[in-house]
C-alpha cells in the first residue's frame, strides 16, 4: 500500500512528461514515420546515400528561408514575396557574374545587400505605416517577379563560374585518408556535432535544475540524447558514404544553430516572441515593436537572397521562373513545424522539421511516380491538417 502511495506521483510525473513530449515532438515523430513509410514504399531508395544527398541539396533553400519566415510569422506577419525575391536575386547574380564578369565574392555580397534592401523596403511599410504584410508582400511578389523577367529579358542566363557553383554543388574538402567510399572528415564532423548536441542538452538541463525549474526525468533525457546522437551519426554516415558533407549543409547547420541560439538565449529573440504574443503589451513594456518588425523583414530579405544564390548555383543558371511557388513551401514548412497562425509561437527546430517533411514528401512521391497534381493536393491537405491542429490547441 505504501509503495503505491509513493510511486503514484512519480507515475503521474512521467505521464505528464510523455504527454508534453508527444505535443512538442509530434512533428519530429511524424517526420520519422513519413521517412519510414517512403523508405519501405520506394524499396530502400529514399535513404540511399546519393538520394539523401540530393534531398539535402533540393531542400536547402527552403530550410534557409524557413528560418527567416519563422521570425516573420512569430511576430504575427507573413511574407509572400520570398520566392520572387529569391528568383530576382538569382537574376541579379547572373547579370553581375555572367554578363559583367564581376568577381563572385563581390557579387555574392552585393546580392545579400540587395536582399536586405528589399526586406527593408517592405518592412518599412509594414512596421511604420501599419499596412498589412499580406498586401505589402503580395505586391512585392508581383513586383520582383516582373523585375526578374525584365533583368533577364525573358531568357535564361548562365553558366556561373565554377567556384560559385560549389556554394550548392560542392563538398567539404577531405583532410583525412579515405576509407574506401567513406569520407572520415565528414564522419568526424558528425561525431563532434552529436557530442555537442548532447553536451548542450545536458548543460541546459543542469541550468534549469539550478534555477529550480522542473526538468524531464533522467531516463527520458538519457533516451532522447542517445537517440539524437545515433540519428546524427547515422545520417552523417549515409552522407559520408557518398561524397561527404555538402557545403550547403554546413551553411544550413550553422544558420540553424545561430537562429536557435538567438531565439532561445538572447533578449531580441524573447522580444520577437513577446511582440507576436501581444504587440500592445510588448510596446507598453518598452519594446520597440516597429523597429523589431522592420528588422525581421530585413532578415527575411537577406535569407531569401541567400536562398536565391544557393538555388541559382544549383541550377547553374538563372531563369525567369526561378523561385516560383517557393513561398508556399516555406510558409507550409513553418506551419507544419508548429508555428502558430496567430503569432507568438514557433521554434527553429520545428521549422526545420517542417521543411524536411515537405522535402521528404516531394522526394518520396516523385520516386513513386505520383504526378505533380496529386502531390499538390496531398501537400495542401497536410498543411490544412497542421493548421487545424494549431487552432485546436489554441482553443484548448
Amino acid at each position: 500500500m505504501t509503495d503505491k502511495t509513493v510511486s503514484l506521483p512519480e507515475e503521474r510525473r512521467h505521464g505528464s512528461f510523455i504527454k508534453n513530449y508527444l505535443r512538442n515532438y509530434g512533428m519530429l515523430m511524424s517526420l520519422i514515420a513519413i521517412m519510414l513509410f517512403f523508405q519501405v514504399m520506394t524499396g530502400g531508395t529514399l535513404l540511399q546515400p546519393l538520394n539523401l544527398t540530393n534531398l539535402v541539396l533540393q531542400n536547402s533553400y527552403i530550410v534557409i528561408m524557413a528560418l527567416g519566415m519563422l521570425l516573420v510569422i512569430v511576430t504575427g506577419h507573413i511574407d509572400l514575396s520570398v520566392g520572387s525575391v529569391a528568383g530576382f536575386v538569382g537574376a541579379v547574380a547572373a547579370v553581375l557574374m555572367v554578363t559583367y564578369k564581376v568577381d563572385y565574392t563581390l557579387a555574392f555580397i552585393a546580392c545579400l545587400v540587395v536582399g536586405a534592401a528589399i526586406g527593408a523596403a517592405q518592412g518599412y511599410w509594414v512596421a511604420y505605416f501599419n499596412i498589412p504584410s499580406f498586401i505589402v508582400t503580395l505586391a512585392g511578389m508581383l513586383v520582383f517577379k516582373g523585375l526578374a523577367l525584365a533583368v533577364l529579358q525573358g531568357q535564361s542566363l548562365g553558366p556561373f563560374p565554377a567556384t560559385f557553383q560549389k556554394l550548392s554543388s560542392g563538398f567539404i574538402p577531405e583532410l583525412l585518408p579515405e576509407a574506401g567510399t567513406l569520407h572520415p572528415t565528414s564522419m568526424l564532423i558528425g561525431a563532434v556535432l552529436a557530442l555537442g548536441l548532447v553536451y548542450a542538452g545536458a548543460k541546459g538541463r543542469s541550468r534549469e535544475q539550478l534555477h529550480g525549474i522542473e526538468v524531464e526525468p533522467y531516463a527520458f533525457f538519457l533516451g532522447k540524447s542517445v537517440l539524437l546522437a545515433c540519428a546524427v551519426l547515422y545520417f552523417t554516415y549515409l552522407i559520408a558514404s557518398h561524397r561527404g558533407l555538402p557545403n550547403v549543409l554546413v551553411i544550413m547547420t550553422a544558420l540553424i544553430a545561430l537562429y536557435g541560439f538567438v531565439t532561445r538565449r538572447t533578449v531580441i529573440g524573447r522580444q520577437v516572441y513577446a511582440v507576436g504574443g501581444n504587440a500592445k503589451a510588448a510596446k507598453l513594456s518598452g519594446i520597440k515593436t516597429e523597429r523589431l518588425t522592420f528588422f525581421t523583414f530585413v532578415n527575411m530579405g537577406v535569407l531569401a537572397a541567400l536562398a536565391g544564390l544557393v538555388f541559382a548555383a544549383r541550377l547553374n543558371t538563372a531563369t525567369p521562373k526561378a523561385g516560383l511557388g517557393f513561398e508556399l513551401d516555406v510558409i507550409a514548412a513553418c506551419f507544419i513545424g508548429g508555428a502558430s497562425a496567430y503569432g507568438g509561437v514557433g521554434r527553429v527546430g520545428g521549422a526545420v522539421v517542417g521543411a524536411m517533411i515537405m522535402g521528404v514528401m516531394n522526394n518520396g512521391m516523385s520516386i513513386l511516380g505520383i504526378g505533380i497534381d496529386y502531390q499538390q493536393v496531398i501537400k495542401g491537405l497536410v498543411l490544412l491538417g497542421a493548421v487545424c491542429i494549431d487552432v485546436y490547441n489554441q482553443r484548448r
